[in-house]
């Protein structure tokens, strides 16, 4: 059954998103073609820096896209050009990766599948069924078994704050960079600096936000949020129709200094 949960994620009209119980995926989320934004439809995305990397699919003038889309570690501004077309994305969870597709070798872009139809695209030299919003479990259960997505537990454990038992500290620090392409400190910065904005966007004040999150001071939550997000705290409490931010949730990453 699928869940979709309120209460530690951001609500992004037109957009329907849930966690997922397996532990290689973080979320599903898909954009519905129309979307629901009305006549005052948003003119450009902030996609805002994200530590997790992501399989999106996506349909633009009839013709179905499928890209691997690593980690962000900067925000930025997409033209959104009228409404947002339809879209499903499954974004996995620290610790997986796919096999001969290094995480790290993805950080800041994308690798878009040589060749697509309406219902297929080909993913590491394979012909794959574009997974639906219901059954995206089902599809990485077949990548898993097909040897191509693999997981390291210990990075998830170590992000959420967990002490590794019998491994050295370099060790944890290859294996994550390995996993993920990024730095532990990096992916705790990005992730302190998405919980800063969803409390933002939920009305909290900036002075509380700091001591919530755990950051310095005002201008330390400035300095991360120009850095992570692309807005000020004052953007962020008083959103614009113009504008709409991608996908904000909470995740288990360890965000405290």
């Amino acid at each position: 059954m699928r869940v979709v949960t309120r209460d530690h994620s951001e609500d992004v009209p037109g957009l329907d998103h849930r966690p997922s119980d397996s532990p290689y995926v973080e979320r599903v989320y898909q954009a519905s073609e129309e979307g629901s934004y009305g006549a005052a439809a948003p003119r450009r995305m902030v996609s805002v820096a994200n530590s997790n990397w992501e399989l999106v699919a996506w349909t633009s003038e009839g013709v179905t896209h499928v890209s691997v889309r690593g980690p962000e570690t900067r925000p930025t501004v997409v033209p959104l050009g009228g409404k947002p077309s339809g879209a499903l994305g499954v974004i996995f969870g620290h610790g997986a990766y796919l096999r001969g597709l290094p995480v790290p070798d993805l950080v800041d872009t994308s690798v878009a599948s040589p060749r697509t139809t309406a219902r297929t695209f080909v993913l590491q030299g394979d012909e794959w069924e574009i997974p639906g919003f219901e059954n995206a479990e089902t599809f990485v259960d077949r990548l898993v078994r097909a040897g191509l997505l693999v997981r390291d537990p210990l990075v998830a454990d170590v992000l959420a704050g967990d002490a590794p038992m019998l491994v050295t500290p370099r060790s944890v620090q290859r294996r994550v960079a390995a996993a993920t392409g990024l730095t532990q400190g990096t992916i705790r910065q990005i992730e302190r600096a998405r919980q800063a904005a969803m409390l933002l966007r939920r009305g909290e004040a900036a002075a509380d936000v700091v001591h919530l999150v755990g950051y310095h001071d005002q201008p330390h939550l400035a300095r991360s949020l120009a850095r992570f997000v692309g807005r000020r705290a004052t953007q962020l409490q008083r959103p614009t129709d113009e504008e709409m931010l991608s996908l904000l949730y909470k995740t288990d990453a360890e965000v405290r200094p």
